[in-house]
């Protein structure tokens, strides 16, 4: 419900191990490829950093006494290599140099599956867009009836949003994604002069950017992906929320293509795919919230604030995971239901076409007297249940000045469309540029 297969499998438990054991892998190879320790020990610790060869429990159950699982993990490398590489496992890296890094690898390894449905998604919109550009419906503000618009439109709004998210999160995949790798103080000291250089090509051997310098307490690179990966659960929860709304039996304009079901009652057609992205969405803020405040962080060793990114930080990848799949999914099946949608634009009996209808009578009557005049008729709409139209031809000052045509195209919704269908070409030719 909160993840996918791939996302579980990218986060989980075997996964920080293997990316733990990546990082010491690329750094016996980088210092080998430096001078700093012998081609036969770098090959020798390669070899012995598979996960499978290590007990992940058993290093979480060490890990309690010292508040990091590294200690464990180079304590039981060390034990696998032979003595002749033992002494260059984990050389000049610190603990955090190892999480910060595995973060970075697994951060990389999940977003891959996200980014392509959030392409997806972003195609399902376009769709949307496309085939309902003309498709008149009610806009609602504070809840309630507003103006004619297009469900073209709509989706048009999510596309751009879906992209303006997914363009933020691709940036930190492909910027801000970086090795990390300072020593026990960020200086590299035990390296000395070889230092940089082993940094960069560490950097180069995970495919992982090179930092200016180490960034073990500037916390930026957690921060910014915290703030794109909230963004994104953000933009996914208003399609949901969208959805919903216009799912309910009252409504009736959307409704997913496999609804759920009941426990108690056999009629019911719930929209639970927009119910789990809701889920997984407003989980999301604390989540981005406890990743923030970790943000300061003492001296050069955070006591505690860095040991609390890690958990957070899985989680909200695995919900912005599921979040992705689950929209991607509910928009491929979406059935829209255009005559409800038209239904319900007229259910007020043309109400909403009373800004419409001041607008025809303004150059005539002025805007106060237009507007009077149409609110009094739209009193009488209410008092009489007759339509706005009605009351607008059956008035004399109005037949004055509007014809019949006039007054009909002024009370009919799809001629109230201002820009819609010009803003939905925009945003349709804005993705497919990208």
């Amino acid at each position: 419900m909160f993840s996918t297969p791939r996302a579980s499998a990218a986060t989980g438990s075997k996964a920080w191990l293997q990316a733990m054991l990546d990082f010491e892998r690329a750094l016996a190879g980088a210092q080998a490829a430096a001078g700093v320790i012998p081609d036969d020990a770098a090959r020798e610790i390669g070899r012995r950093c598979r996960a499978e060869l290590f007990d992940a429990e058993d290093i979480a159950r060490r890990a309690v006494a010292s508040a990091t699982p590294v200690i464990a993990l180079v304590h039981d490398l060390t034990g696998l290599v032979g003595s002749a590489a033992a002494p260059h496992v984990h050389r000049g890296a610190t603990s955090q140099d190892v999480v910060d890094t595995a973060a970075m690898l697994v951060v990389r390894r999940t977003l891959d599956p996200v980014l392509d449905d959030l392409r997806a998604v972003a195609g399902e919109c376009a769709r949307l867009a496309r085939e309902h550009r003309g498709t008149v419906m009610i806009a609602r503000s504070l809840l309630q009836q507003a103006l004619p618009t297009t469900f073209g439109y709509r989706c048009a709004g999510w596309l751009v949003s879906v992209e303006s998210a997914t363009s933020g999160l691709r940036r930190v995949r492909d910027e801000r994604l970086a090795v990390q790798f300072g020593g026990a103080a960020g200086t590299l000291a035990s390296l000395g002069a070889d230092g940089p250089r082993v940094l960069g090509l560490l950097a180069a051997e995970l495919g992982l950017g090179e930092p200016v310098l180490p960034w073990h307490t500037d916390r930026t690179r957690i921060a910014e992906l915290a703030g794109a990966l909230g963004a994104v659960a953000g933009v996914l929860g208003k399609i949901a929320l969208d959805v919903k709304l216009h799912a309910q039996t009252e409504v009736g304009e959307l409704a997913e293509g496999a609804p759920g079901g009941s426990s108690a009652m056999p009629h019911k057609r719930n929209p639970a795919g927009s119910v789990l992205v809701t889920a997984a969405a407003q989980r999301v803020p604390g989540l981005v919230s406890t990743l923030l405040s970790s943000m300061p962080q003492e001296y050069e060793r955070a006591a505690g604030s860095w040991q609390a990114e890690w958990e957070p930080l899985s989680e909200v990848l695995r919900l912005v995971a599921a979040a992705a799949a689950h929209t991607r999914r509910l928009l491929s099946d979406l059935r829209v239901d255009a005559g409800r949608m038209a239904a319900n634009a007229a259910s007020t009996r043309g109400l909403v076409m009373a800004e419409s209808a001041s607008a025809a009578l303004v150059d005539a009557l002025g805007r106060t007297g237009a507007q009077e005049l149409v609110s009094r008729l739209c009193r009488q709409v209410t008092e009489k249940g007759s339509t706005l139209r009605d009351e607008l031809l059956a008035d004399d000052r109005v037949r004055e000045v509007l014809s019949h045509d006039q007054i009909v195209s002024a009370t009919e919704p799809a001629d109230y469309l201002g820009a819609a269908t010009a803003f939905v070409d925009r945003a349709l030719s804005e993705q497919e540029d990208r």
